[in-house]
């Protein structure tokens, strides 16, 4: 203790978390699904062939962390811009920076960009020419779906790899790395503290390593060298919230799951239940809304498509009227979804089509489904043959074809017998019958057989 108080002194004692900051990649926590062996960025540097990359993922998993520790272990020049604060002109004086330290050293470069996706098109096009010819390694960081907010041309220069949110067992392992290792963390002092003390920790850190090791380093505040740490002790640093909370030692992650299943299984005590022990624990009931919400697509979909309105509506009465009305609004709603018809024919059919379109080819629209603003676009056949709805007897196309042509007969999505999913499954039955009838539909099966014939 003395070392510490004469460091503090000196102006440089530093936190727990600040001392355990990863040193490398073995360091580093979590995303094992990248950094564990025979993983593609583990694998990565341990043939020194390093290639761009996207770094996708949400706020604190430690995106610039992981980016530090990569251009580190490929001995690269760590250069950050941040896409908030910099402009056209940072980016060539990175690129100036970048080329002077290839030509003193014939050293990569890694240029590493925060939140990529607040540059425009412009200037994300700015990158791609110096990361073809190898000025830099090129690292983006953002939290938002790269397919939607990043160029396309970026895209298929830098792959993308989706950063996690350190699940429980990473923070008690940083944390028992912070007990066992007696140069920068606790080891010298020998603090006893069992496995479920360590999981309190992380659940009420919330998947931050950092929050992990603040907890921790407060308690060892309270404990003697080589003393076991004690429930009073520990709610002392937590709140007392937590121990009643998970008092019978209870993960959280156990009791969110036994309320999901409880409203899936359609049991609505169990689903009050499970809710109610949450809350008496010191759950942020919002958190509560959101796996409603996650329920009302998944479990109930289209046999009852007000569960997402009445989990919405919840949500809405939490934030306008606070916990005390708020919270019976939110088990009014997740009893409405315990109660509601279950279906997830909604859920089956978009996982199934998300999977088919990421291993299939980028088939063309068919081109009676393309648009034709102009007049070379009419001369390609654009829009030619398409068939206007409302126009057509009962307000549907008897016949016509919505999927590319290599998927014609395709069928994904499958109502179950139960709630509003039955009316839907019989009408799609009659427009089923409707197609069978169109000699729209038998031209087209002949045609795309025809096309088939030729390969």
């Amino acid at each position: 203790m003395d070392d510490l108080f004469a460091d503090q002194q000196q102006g440089s004692f530093k936190p727990l978390a600040a001392r355990m900051r990863p040193r490398n990649l073995d360091e580093y926590v979590g995303q094992r699904h990248l950094v564990a062996p025979d993983k593609p960025l583990y694998r990565m540097v341990a043939k020194g062939q390093a290639h761009s990359f996207i770094l996708w993922g949400p706020p604190g998993v430690g995106k610039t962390t992981f980016a530090q520790l990569f251009a580190k272990s490929v001995d690269a020049q760590f250069i950050e811009l941040s896409a908030v604060m910099s402009g056209v002109k940072d980016i060539r004086a990175a690129v100036d920076k970048a080329k002077q330290w290839r030509d003193m050293t014939q050293k990569p470069t890694l240029l590493f960009v925060d939140e990529v996706h607040r540059f425009n098109k412009s200037q994300q096009d700015a990158f791609l020419p110096y990361i073809e010819d190898g000025t830099f390694i090129f690292v983006g960081a953002t939290t938002e779906n790269p397919a939607f907010e990043l160029n396309s041309a970026l895209l298929s220069r830098a792959r993308v790899y989706r950063l996690k949110t350190p699940e429980i067992s990473d923070l008690v392992q940083a944390m028992r790395q912070a007990l066992t290792d007696s140069e920068r963390g606790l080891g010298q002092r020998q603090i006893m503290i069992s496995d479920r003390h360590l999981e309190l920790m992380a659940v009420a850190a919330d998947g931050d390593v950092r929050r992990s090791l603040n907890f921790l380093e407060v308690l060892a505040d309270f404990v003697e060298d080589g003393e076991q740490v004690t429930d009073a002790q520990l709610e002392e640093v937590l709140g007392a919230s937590l121990r009643r909370f998970d008092r019978q030692g209870d993960a959280f992650y156990d009791q969110i799951s036994a309320f999901h299943k409880s409203v899936r299984g359609s049991s609505p005590d169990g689903a009050l239940y499970w809710m109610a022990r949450m809350l008496d624990g010191g759950c942020d009931p919002l958190y509560i809304a959101r796996r409603l919400l996650a329920i009302a697509s998944e479990d109930i979909g289209n046999a009852d498509p007000r569960a997402l309105q009445i989990g919405l509506n919840a949500w809405d009465i939490y934030e306008r009227v606070g916990a005390y009305e708020g919270n019976r609004a939110i088990a009014q709603a997740a009893v409405y979804m315990a109660c509601a018809p279950k279906s997830n024919a909604l859920y089956k059919a978009f996982n199934q089509m998300m999977a088919d379109v990421a291993k299939q080819p980028s088939y063309e629209v068919p081109n009676h489904l393309r648009n034709a603003p102009t007049e070379l676009a009419k001369e390609m056949g654009h829009g030619e043959d398409y068939r206007y709805a409302h126009n057509e007897e009962y307000a549907y196309a008897a016949g016509e074809s919505y999927l590319p042509k290599e998927m014609a007969g395709e069928r994904y999505y499958h109502p179950t017998d139960r709630g509003l999913e039955k009316k839907i499954g019989e009408k799609l039955a009659w427009l089923a019958e409707l197609d069978a009838q169109s000699p729209r539909q038998r031209q087209y099966q002949e045609s795309t057989e025809g096309e088939g014939d030729l390969w």
